[in-house]
């Protein structure tokens, strides 16, 4: 190789040989994370065997807003933001996740595409479920597949519920702001 070339690391070609994930933590964080809170520990252990392991660097794309939903996300180690870019090519922020959030839930449930993009703020390690996996799970051991299923719809559920009251919140601020200078 010569002294002027860059050397691009990138993720996709190590993580198809990483080995198994380092249990005691993954299962610590698990516990922690609504979908896997009805699981016993033999439950989890099942699950865990379900679990891939990524990693990314900094600024590197986990997935792009378009891309197939292929799976649920869980962050073992650094942060993650999701940006939105809208028709009017502004991009927008929607949140951040740290080290035991979860992120991509959805597409266990639907075959949608994403809704926004996933970038690494900083090296990151996740753990991901993948789709096809989780299905094969469920119609094996459809009871621990339930559960798994109950955790999710509970999760999307809360984030619905809050959405729905932060658009009354601004439905309400916006027929404020409107009466005020309209004078009606």
């Amino acid at each position: 190789m010569k002294d002027n070339q860059t050397v691009v690391r990138s993720s996709f070609w190590a993580n198809l040989f990483k080995g198994q994930s380092d249990k005691p933590d993954l299962l610590e964080i698990l516990q922690n994370i609504p979908f896997f809170v009805q699981l016993s520990n033999r439950d989890l252990n099942a699950v865990f065997n379900l679990i891939h392991d990524r990693s990314y660097i900094k600024d590197e794309y986990i997935f792009h807003q378009g891309d197939p939903g292929i799976g649920l996300y869980i962050i073992r180690e650094g942060e993650v933001k999701i940006e939105r870019k809208l028709v009017s090519a502004e991009t927008i922020s929607l949140a951040k996740f740290k080290t035991g959030d979860f992120f991509g839930e959805l597409a266990l449930l639907d075959d949608e595409k994403r809704s926004a993009s996933a970038i690494a703020e900083s090296e990151v390690k996740l753990a991901v479920i993948f789709k096809p996996d989780l299905d094969e799970f469920i119609s094996h051991t459809p009871k621990r597949g339930i559960k798994i299923l109950q955790g999710i719809s509970h999760v999307v559920a809360v984030r619905l519920r809050e959405v729905n009251e932060e658009n009354i919140k601004l439905h309400s601020l916006i027929k404020q702001n409107s009466e005020s200078k309209y004078g009606t």
